[in-house]
């Protein structure tokens, strides 16, 4: 289900920034240590976030980082 992509254009791009800025507001850490977690620390943002974008671009913003936040939880990735 899961595989690496590449962001391939401006939605998923801007997509990739809704979703650290929120997930960063939402625990309270800043955009950077998130990306970090995200990008660096995992591979959340690549095998999970723009694989799946056309999938999660649909829901709520709630759905949205909760569904990312429960993911980096499950992986044991703490911020």
């Amino acid at each position: 289900m899961m595989n690496n992509a590449r962001i391939k254009n401006r939605e998923e791009l801007e997509f990739a920034v809704f979703c650290i800025e929120n997930i960063a507001s939402r625990l309270g850490k800043n955009a950077e240590e998130v990306y970090q977690a995200l990008a660096e620390k995992s591979d959340i943002l690549n095998s999970y976030i723009i694989p799946e974008y056309e999938m999660l671009h649909t829901q709520s913003k709630e759905y949205i980082v909760d569904d990312i936040i429960s993911l980096m939880n499950e992986r044991g990735l703490q911020l």
